[in-house]
């Protein structure tokens, strides 16, 4: 009799780690599939925007035009079922972040904010004009600034988003601007800080509120050559997919939400 019940023992035990093994290897498989849409969006138009100074870890307020832009990009996306949200703690970025989750038909998540998201530092050039600190860059790289930004995509294709960042670096005269190690320091660290937080509760949508020049480093940063200089309107919408470690674009400028 002890034979058999040790025999049935031995059975039973076999059953249940085989089943603890089959689980673990769906639940491994299951989150290796996973796939995640992230929905980058630059705040709407602010103040500083429309009188063409610039704006990087300063801040100013969304314009009337600013808050029907990120009403119309939430309206937009209001059918998508948000995980997870993040922006920075810069006021254009978390209004903006908030006017979209507002608009949401779906049980929305709480807005985490993360300094990685921030725009560029662009140090003693902040509040003066776009054309103080950009003519020089671009005239130096025998091209023409405007507030169109017409060359702006040459600019970036002859220096790289690296280039670009690190120019402003070395023109500020404060010399506080940052460098683009730092910021792809940071943006790095924001990003691990999503995936982890997607893996953890098994987010499938993402929102990140950020701004002009940091959408471009972060695509630059995740999947590089693909920002080919492109602008990124106020309150466009870029997409990327991340799956088994790997991100991708789908797409980049999306601005038919907004008119």
């Amino acid at each position: 009799m002890k034979k058999i019940w040790g025999l049935l023992f031995v059975f039973l035990l076999g059953l249940s780690l085989t089943g603890g093994v089959s689980v673990q290897a769906k639940e491994k498989n299951s989150e290796k599939k996973a796939e995640v849409t992230i929905y980058l969006v630059r705040h709407g138009k602010t103040f500083f925007n429309t009188t063409g100074q610039v704006q990087g870890f300063a801040d100013s307020p969304l314009t009337d035009k600013g808050i029907t832009q990120a009403k119309q990009v939430g309206k937009g996306l209001k059918d998508t079922k948000f995980d997870l949200a993040y922006s920075s703690d810069l006021g254009r970025q978390r209004n903006t972040a908030k006017l979209i989750l507002a608009e949401n038909e779906k049980k929305t998540p709480k807005l985490s904010e993360h300094d990685g998201f921030k725009e560029w530092n662009y140090g003693g050039f902040e509040g003066k004009t776009n054309a103080e600190m950009w003519t020089p860059i671009f005239e130096a790289n025998d091209l023409k600034f405007d507030e169109d930004w017409t060359d702006y995509d040459k600019l970036v294709n002859k220096l790289g988003d690296e280039g670009v960042a690190d120019a402003i670096a070395e023109s500020d005269p404060l010399k506080v601007a940052e460098s683009y190690k730092d910021i792809t320091k940071r943006g790095q660290a924001a990003m691990d800080k999503v995936v982890a937080d997607a893996k953890k509760k098994k987010a499938k949508n993402v929102l990140i509120v950020s701004s002009g020049s940091m959408i471009p480093t972060l695509l630059e940063m995740l999947v590089p050559g693909e920002y080919q200089g492109e602008a990124i309107d106020n309150c466009s919408v870029t997409t990327l997919k991340y799956k088994d470690n790997n991100y991708s674009v789908a797409k980049i400028n999306d601005t038919q939400y907004v008119d």
